[in-house]
């Protein structure tokens, strides 16, 4: 794998406190090796460490989308949602962003009889089928289509197992995490200092509280992302 020059600022990672960590009580002390100093009760990440490791990914994650492999960016909570969906539609990639379904990926045929019946109901609503039923029937099928909408909106056009899961957030996330684990499927983690380093294949140690901070982290794995399809789309 090629090691390409990612414009990885240390400057801009401090402005978007991106070394902030977790407080000093609440750590995992396998992150030691990547925290650099404590103040006022806070571990401060270290911000080299960060680089090498998000500059890692990028060129992974170049190198798969040069090759025109899928990607998929999980992270549902609140302050990471709004991120990731703006991450997936700009490196057209599939995401998950309000809740992570037990069996999403381990389960997948489950999940396809899913995907099959809201691009149905999708379809039938598009055609104007649904306004043809009686009302309590519409009212019905409406609610199971926001509610599929919600959950699965992000992966609506995901034909199969991603290639590679971008998570942001591992203990929010454990359970994709774990999943992507069992089906060796290659997963880049943002993780703060109360994770754990050695579960995903590229750990990115930064602050996965703060919006700026995974916005920036997510900001530079889509240009990466969107630079490798480029090169796909010159030389297929």
């Amino acid at each position: 794998m090629t090691r390409r020059y990612w414009n990885i600022n240390l400057e801009e990672m401090l402005e978007a406190g991106v070394h902030f960590g977790h407080g000093t009580r609440k750590w995992n002390p396998k992150m030691a090796p990547y925290i650099s100093a404590k103040r006022k009760g806070i571990h401060i990440t270290n911000l080299t460490r960060t680089a090498r490791f998000l500059s890692e990914a990028c060129d992974l994650v170049f190198d798969a989308a040069s090759r025109g492999k899928q990607f998929l960016i999980v992270g549902t909570k609140n302050k990471a949602a709004d991120s990731v969906a703006r991450a997936a539609t700009k490196a057209r990639c599939h995401c998950v962003n309000k809740k992570w379904l037990g069996g999403m990926l381990t389960n997948w045929s489950t999940t396809e009889t899913r995907l099959h019946k809201f691009r149905d109901l999708r379809m039938e609503q598009k055609t104007g089928r649904l306004n043809r039923l009686p009302k309590r029937d519409a009212a019905v099928v409406k609610r199971q289509l926001s509610r599929l909408q919600t959950y699965l909106g992000g992966i609506k056009y995901m034909a199969g197992l991603p290639d590679i899961v971008i998570i942001v957030d591992q203990h929010e996330e454990y359970t994709a995490l774990r999943e992507c684990i069992t089906l060796g499927i290659p997963t880049i983690c943002l993780i703060d200092t109360n994770c754990d380093p050695d579960l995903a294949d590229i750990s990115i140690p930064a602050n996965d509280d703060a919006i700026a901070s995974i916005r920036l982290i997510l900001n530079k794995l889509v240009f990466a992302i969107c630079e490798g399809r480029s090169s796909y789309i010159r030389n297929p």
